[in-house]
């Protein structure tokens, strides 16, 4: 049976399953899949894709956040997005929008997301104020250092872990003090965006401190430069390592995965799930 959108945030939280968020890119400049769903046709149909493939959750973005991304305005990403989101209304699965504009927000929330996905953690002026009347629509809040333009430079952090975590608290409280309550946000420590390969190892091994602040974790690494610096893999050619991230994630404490390679991150998952559940029953 479908969710609505209130079963949406019960859902998320009490879920012993991990989630996974597909990703739709509809952009020309994305870092992995750049122009391959610019057009709605092709954004349609890989989104169905996705849902066949197992997906719990569509991630739907107008606006590429790579390192060295493009301003997009307004008109523009609402073009791009709001027709993918309607034509999707009706599948049953909870759609994401990836933005940071409030205008954007406001026009999704309308055409029927049921969570907005925020690389700027609601700091955009007018952005609290867009989501704080709708009780039923989730948010995720993610930590940035920087802008996409420039977040690459030179990221520095005394301690990355505990910067992360206390610019993520302060976004909660704003969040709580407009009016928007703790069960209807999800926190992302923003894997690539402004941290070195060693900020985002140190995030990774101790993701599970971000548990302590009282939300779901999201954790977007799949495809990422990160692995490549490890691996020496090409971004088409970082299938394995994007599922090894992303089970480490969950195994670290996160609730949902952000990745393009929907099957073989259920796959993996549900090893994960088969094996946990299997402790489960013996420790009863």
């Amino acid at each position: 049976m479908p969710l609505f959108p209130h079963d949406f945030i019960d859902f998320i939280a009490s879920s012993n399953q991990p989630l996974i968020m597909g990703i739709i890119n509809v952009t020309p400049d994305s870092f992995s899949d750049g122009g391959l769903f610019l057009s709605t046709r092709k954004a349609i149909a890989h989104a169905k894709n996705l849902i066949d493939e197992g997906a719990d959750i569509l991630d739907i973005g107008g606006e590429s956040t790579r390192p060295g991304s493009q301003y997009v305005n307004t008109d523009e990403e609402l073009m791009r997005v709001i027709p993918v989101l309607e034509a999707l209304a009706d599948t049953g699965i909870p759609i994401s929008i990836d933005t940071s504009k409030p205008e954007v927000m406001k026009h999704a929330i309308e055409a029927g997301a049921f969570m907005i996905n925020d690389v700027n953690a609601l700091c955009n002026p007018g952005a609290l104020e867009a989501i704080a009347p709708h009780r039923h629509v989730q948010v995720c809040l993610m930590h940035m250092q920087g802008t996409p333009q420039r977040m690459q430079t030179n990221p520095q952090y005394k301690d990355v872990v505990s910067e992360v975590k206390y610019f993520l608290q302060q976004r909660i409280q704003a969040a709580n003090a407009a009016g928007i309550a703790l069960n209807r946000l999800v926190v992302d420590p923003g894997f690539g965006f402004g941290k070195t390969l060693q900020h985002n190892l140190s995030l990774l091994n101790q993701l599970n401190e971000f548990t302590t602040l009282g939300t779901p974790i999201l954790a977007g690494l799949s495809r990422k430069s990160m692995l490549g610096a490890i691996t020496g893999n090409n971004i088409d050619q970082r299938l394995h390592e994007s599922v090894a991230a992303a089970l480490l994630a969950v195994i670290k404490g996160a609730k949902i995965v952000r990745v393009h390679d929907v099957k073989a991150s259920k796959a993996a998952l549900a090893i994960y799930n088969a094996l946990r559940d299997c402790d489960s029953q013996f420790d009863q």
